[in-house]
């Protein structure tokens, strides 16, 4: 089905209209979302999603309405994949949590502009070329093969390349200044760590898009489907972040699932390329006689891939334990860097904390140790302790 350009332009506008709404009404001011808040906004704007796709089945048909909300569920599940990656950056950068709704909002619109723009560039390569449907295919089963292993450190610190290079060619500074990109120091204009961490994720969000994008295309190669599921999925993504927030770490096993989904429409999209082969090594450049997968099956694999890997991880007694490990983590960096004439307040800090550490040492030894191999936290666990050690000495 042809989309009309007023449709095209309606649905610029209106999503163009409600990231300024989000960023007027609710980033302009730096504050810490409540709990209500992020709920209600997040349930506003997935029903904005949904009303649009049945809209989209209603006028477009069966079929373009199960293709955008394939697509929809599978950006959104690896949107929220991305929300660890962003929370990693950001407290690599230890940006205030009153600052974090712009940080992200940032990410948001970056990740759509890039999106947009390689998904004109895949499309015209579709049209053009039929053997992108094989590198499409091939990325993700690489991508699907990697998010299986350990991913590095470096591509998901603060401390990435594109971070390294901006800070060997300009002068930048350690302190932020409220949410200034800028600030003054030392009589000189710098970039302050809100600038850097927004290069940061602007460029882990270019990455994203590297495996998102052939995803999408994997389920609809229709571009006003592809643009307007990917669309929605990053809206909300910001109030979504801070009613999930304390479930991210419990999460263990979305990754696996993420894996067998990319996987999945990897070999979706290899099937569907060998159908309309053209190329001449493989079968003398004729298509090949192979079953296509459905897009009603693949949305049924997706949502029943996600449905089984959230509930177990849920489930899980590592996916609670790595919740406690994160509390602890923040309230150990909490409580070094709160003043120190704030007694009271430290001394709650240090109460949560030691709570926390008791209830993972209730764990069985195999957890035990994995959480003992992290050096980053035992350090700041010891940092904490003996800083209150000394302010007790002190006393």
């Amino acid at each position: 089905m042809d989309v009309s350009f007023l449709a095209w332009a309606l649905t610029v506008v209106g999503i163009a209209g409600l990231l300024a709404f989000d960023f007027i009404f609710h980033v302009r001011k730096a504050h810490v979302p409540t709990l209500r808040e992020a709920a209600t906004w997040s349930a506003l704007y997935i029903g904005i999603a949904i009303a649009f796709g049945v809209g989209v089945m209603v006028l477009g048909g069966t079929t373009m309405g199960t293709e955008y909300f394939a697509g929809y569920v599978t950006e959104k599940a690896l949107s929220v994949d991305n929300l660890f990656v962003f929370l990693i950056i950001m407290t690599s950068f230890a940006v205030p949590r009153a600052d974090q709704q712009k940080v992200l909002l940032f990410g948001i619109v970056f990740s759509l502009i890039a999106r947009t723009g390689f998904i004109f560039l895949g499309a015209a390569l579709l049209n053009t070329f039929a053997w992108v449907f094989y590198l499409f295919g091939l990325i993700l089963l690489i991508t699907a093969g990697n998010m299986l292993r350990p991913h590095g450190s470096d591509s998901q610190s603060g401390d990435n390349i594109v971070v390294r290079i901006a800070r060997r060619l300009f002068p930048t500074t350690n302190h932020y200044d409220g949410d200034k990109l800028f600030t003054i120091e030392n009589g000189k204009r710098v970039l302050t760590p809100m600038l850097l961490v927004m290069v940061a994720i602007g460029g882990t969000d270019i990455l994203f898009a590297l495996d998102s994008i052939p995803a999408i295309f994997g389920l609809t190669q229709n571009t006003f489907i592809v643009f307007t599921a990917t669309a929605f999925s990053l809206l909300g993504l910001r109030q979504l972040y801070f009613l999930i927030d304390g479930l991210l770490d419990r999460l263990v096993y979305l990754g696996y699932g993420l894996a067998a989904i990319l996987g999945f429409i990897g070999v979706k999209l290899v099937l569907h390329a060998l159908h309309e082969n053209n190329v001449p090594f493989i079968n003398d450049g004729e298509h090949v006689d192979v079953t296509e997968i459905s897009t009603g099956l693949s949305l049924s694999v997706i949502l029943g891939v996600l449905i089984i890997t959230v509930v177990a991880s849920l489930l899980s007694r590592w996916g609670r334990a790595q919740n406690t490990i994160a509390a602890a983590r923040r309230h150990a960096k909490e409580y070094l860097e709160v003043v120190e004439n704030d007694l009271p307040h430290r001394e709650k800090i240090f109460a949560a904390l030691c709570a926390e550490e008791n209830e993972l040492k209730t764990l069985p030894e195999k957890y035990r140790k994995r959480i003992r191999e992290e050096e980053q936290l035992m350090d700041l666990l010891r940092q904490a302790h003996a800083v209150h050690a000394e302010q007790h000495a002190a006393a």
